[in-house]
């Protein structure tokens, strides 16, 4: 993991990011010598895979079974 300062990211950022794509390493933007920010490779997800909070939902009713009359809004009854 390499340490950026900001001034320094804006001069070299296109070196960063080729040097970001060359290794997989992680840059961190720091202002006043403090961590502001992450530059992370961009990693392909796979389609296949839920995403997390997807996955936490559940259908607790059948969702093809008819609406009951009281169920329709009263403007569609």
């Amino acid at each position: 993991m390499v340490s950026v300062n900001i001034h320094e990211a804006k001069a070299r950022l296109s070196a960063i990011v080729a040097e970001i794509s060359r290794t997989g390493d992680t840059v961190v933007l720091c202002r006043h010598g403090k961590p502001v920010a992450d530059i992370v490779p961009h990693r392909q997800q796979s389609r296949t895979t839920p995403h997390p909070v997807m996955s936490k939902i559940t259908v607790r009713y059948d969702p093809i079974e008819e609406l009951t009359d009281d169920e329709w809004p009263e403007s569609e009854r």
